[in-house]
Parts: structure tokens; C-alpha cells; sequence
């Protein structure tokens, strides 16, 4: 199980979206999703992700550099995780219920609180849209393209969505975050805190990591 310390940037609210990333490139906490759980699965992507909090969200900006990039969904609460997809999943301490944040390289999200894989309360419209983007992509649809390509992208994920307080932060939350890309030429399942289970579930809070929240 792994520990990630993120840093309190309360100025990041006040910069544009497209701005946010030169920021965190210097005061964010940098990590790797670099595990490979399933050895029917061993392609890896190079993966890096930068994470921050403020006093309204929690950042996420993810670098990736791989094989083949697709992004087929552009519409809220579709299956993004067959696209090039990042992932987040959180859980609130001594809690059933987690939440699933995934992105496809475009932006497109899938979010639900969950008590398992196939048990889903999805956001809702407006929860969709209070979740901030920036792709450095253009954020339009394409069929799967073939090649070596590289790219980033950058969340801001309202605590409220997190079902988090930002008057009182807890010390922690738990949480993973994943790379995958499940129908494409090079299908992968790729964790930050490891998965000792038989076969690809990102759905398994019992592997979840530590996050703290400094201040």
C-alpha cells in the first residue's frame, strides 16, 4: 500500500486552467502509476501524475507518453475507460462507498459513488459540470490513432463532489489512481498502489492507498 502527501495550494484557484499546470509543475507532489498487476497484461505507458488541494478542489495533472491514443466518447458518464483513460478513485476513512473519477485524454468523464463494481449512483448533470478540465488535446472525439503520443491532462475535482468539508479537511482519504485503456491495440490495466487480485479490477478499495493532506 502506498502514501501520497499532497501539498495545500489555495492559489491555484485563482488561475486559469491552462495556467494551473506551471504551477503545480513546481509545487505539486509528483508520482508514477508504474505497477503492473496482471501479467496477461504487460504493456506500460510512462505515467506521472502531479496532485495539489485547495480551498474549493483537489488537482490532478497527468502526463502520459505511450502507444496508440483514442478517445472515441465525448459525452459525461460514458464508458471511457475502453478510450485512453486516467483514473481516480477516492474513499472517505471508515467509509463503504468510494468514488470513481475517470478521464479519457479528451476530458470526457465517468463519475458515480459506488458500493461495488456494479452498483453505480452516477453525478449529477451539474456535479458533471462543476468538475474543471483542460486537455492538451483538442478536446474533439477521434477513432483510435496508431503511433507513439504524448499528453497531459489537467482536473480540478470540487471537494463538495468528494463528499469532503474544505472548513475540516480530514487527515486523510483513500484513494488509487490508474492508466488503462481497455479497447485499443494495447490494452492495459496499470495501478499507483498495487492490486493483489486475479485478474484487472480497478473496483477494490482494500488496495486503496494512504493520500494526507498537508498543510
Amino acid at each position: 500500500m502506498k502514501t501520497l502527501k499532497v501539498p495545500y495550494l489555495p492559489q491555484l484557484d485563482a488561475q486559469e486552467m491552462s495556467s494551473v499546470g506551471c504551477l503545480m509543475e513546481s509545487q505539486a507532489q509528483r508520482d508514477y502509476i508504474d505497477t503492473i498487476n496482471w501479467p496477461d497484461y504487460p504493456y506500460k505507458p510512462i505515467v506521472a501524475f502531479d496532485t495539489a488541494y485547495s480551498d474549493r478542489y483537489f488537482y490532478i495533472r497527468y502526463f502520459v507518453k505511450g502507444f496508440s491514443l483514442k478517445a472515441v466518447y465525448d459525452k459525461d458518464d460514458s464508458n471511457v475507460h475502453k478510450d485512453s483513460c486516467v483514473e481516480f478513485f477516492m474513499q472517505r476513512v471508515g467509509e463503504q462507498e468510494y468514488i470513481n473519477f475517470e478521464f479519457n485524454c479528451i476530458g470526457t468523464c465517468d463519475s458515480g459513488r459506488r458500493v461495488s463494481r456494479d452498483a453505480k449512483t452516477s453525478l449529477s448533470a451539474e456535479e458533471y459540470a462543476s468538475i474543471k478540465r483542460y486537455s492538451s488535446l483538442e478536446e474533439v472525439a477521434f477513432p483510435e490513432k496508431k503511433g507513439v503520443y504524448e499528453w497531459e491532462l489537467l482536473v480540478a475535482i470540487p471537494l463538495s463532489v468528494m463528499g469532503l468539508d474544505p472548513k475540516q479537511m480530514p487527515e486523510k482519504i483513500k484513494g488509487n489512481f490508474y492508466k488503462c485503456a481497455d479497447e485499443t491495440e494495447y490494452p492495459h490495466f496499470v495501478s499507483w498502489s498495487p492490486i493483489d487480485l486475479p485478474s484487472p479490477n480497478f473496483h477494490c478499495p482494500q488496495f486503496f492507498g494512504d493520500i494526507y493532506f498537508m498543510k
